[in-house]
C-alpha cells in the first residue's frame, strides 16, 4: 500500500478548484474513439473514505479485457484534503488514485471511474479530470445521474436513452441488466460515446456495475479498514 502525503500544491477552496477545473478543460480530447472493447488492459479506480479519522484510500484493479481475470492491483492512502462540495469531488480523491495507478506494475489501459466525465456541470468530472492529468483513455459510469435528465431506456440489456443538458447529449444511460436500474455512461478523455457504452457493456456480464467498479470498490474498503488507528 502507497502512502500518499497531502498536495503541496492543491487547491484551498472552491474558487480555486473551479480555476483549475476552467484551464484544464480545453485539454480534453473527444475526437478520438479509444481502444476496442474486450482487447488490452482495462483498470477500475475508486475511494473510500474514513471522516473520523480524515483518511480516503484509493484502489486501482487492472483487468485482461478479454476475460477480465484480474492482472494486477494496488492501493493508496491519503488525507482528505479538500472539503465536500458537490461538482469538486474530483479534488478530494485524485491524489490518492493517482498514487494508486503509479504503484501498478503495469499500464492499465482504459481506465474507468466510478463517477462522471462530460456528465458534469461544469463538464469536467473525475474521470475528464484524471484522463487529462495522465493522458490516459478513461470513462465514467456512474450510479445516478447528477442533475441530468433522460427518458428510461428500454427494458432490454444494452438499451439506451440521452442524458441531456438542455439539448446538448452528455452522457447515455444504459441498461446493463433486463429491466434493471441503468447505469449512466460518460465520456472522459480520448474515447467516444458509443465506445464507453461498449466498454461499459463488456464489463458487466453478470452484475449492474462493471467489473472494474466492483472489484475496486471491495479493494479500497479493504484497504481503509486494515489501515491501523495511528495512521
Amino acid at each position: 500500500m502507497t502512502t500518499e502525503p497531502v498536495p503541496a500544491d492543491r487547491p484551498v477552496s472552491a474558487s480555486e478548484a473551479r480555476a483549475v477545473q476552467d484551464a484544464l478543460r480545453g485539454r480534453v480530447v473527444l475526437d478520438e474513439t479509444g481502444p476496442p472493447p474486450g482487447t488490452g488492459r482495462v483498470t477500475g479506480v475508486d475511494v473510500a473514505y474514513d471522516d473520523e479519522r480524515n483518511l480516503v484510500a484509493a484502489a486501482a484493479v487492472v483487468l485482461d479485457a478479454a476475460t477480465l481475470d484480474v492482472v494486477a492491483e494496488s492501493t493508496a492512502v491519503g488525507r482528505i484534503s479538500f472539503p465536500y462540495v458537490p461538482g469538486l469531488l474530483a479534488f478530494r480523491e485524485i491524489p490518492t488514485v493517482l498514487a494508486a495507478l503509479e504503484a501498478l506494475p503495469c499500464p492499465p489501459g482504459l481506465v474507468v471511474c466510478d463517477g462522471y466525465g462530460l456528465a458534469h456541470p461544469r463538464r469536467f468530472g473525475l474521470a475528464c479530470h484524471l484522463g487529462v492529468l495522465t493522458g490516459l483513455p478513461t470513462i465514467g459510469v456512474a450510479k445516478n445521474p447528477f442533475t441530468f435528465t433522460h427518458a428510461a431506456p428500454g427494458t432490454p440489456r444494452g438499451s439506451t436513452a440521452p442524458l441531456l443538458a438542455g439539448d446538448e447529449e452528455v452522457g447515455r444511460a444504459l441498461r446493463t441488466r433486463d429491466a434493471v436500474k441503468p447505469v449512466f455512461v460518460s465520456v472522459g478523455h480520448r474515447v467516444s460515446l458509443d465506445n464507453a457504452c461498449a466498454h461499459t457493456l463488456a464489463l458487466t456480464p453478470a452484475y449492474r456495475l462493471p467489473e472494474t467498479t466492483r472489484r475496486a470498490d471491495a479493494l479500497c474498503r479493504r484497504a481503509l479498514a486494515e489501515i491501523t488507528p495511528a495512521a
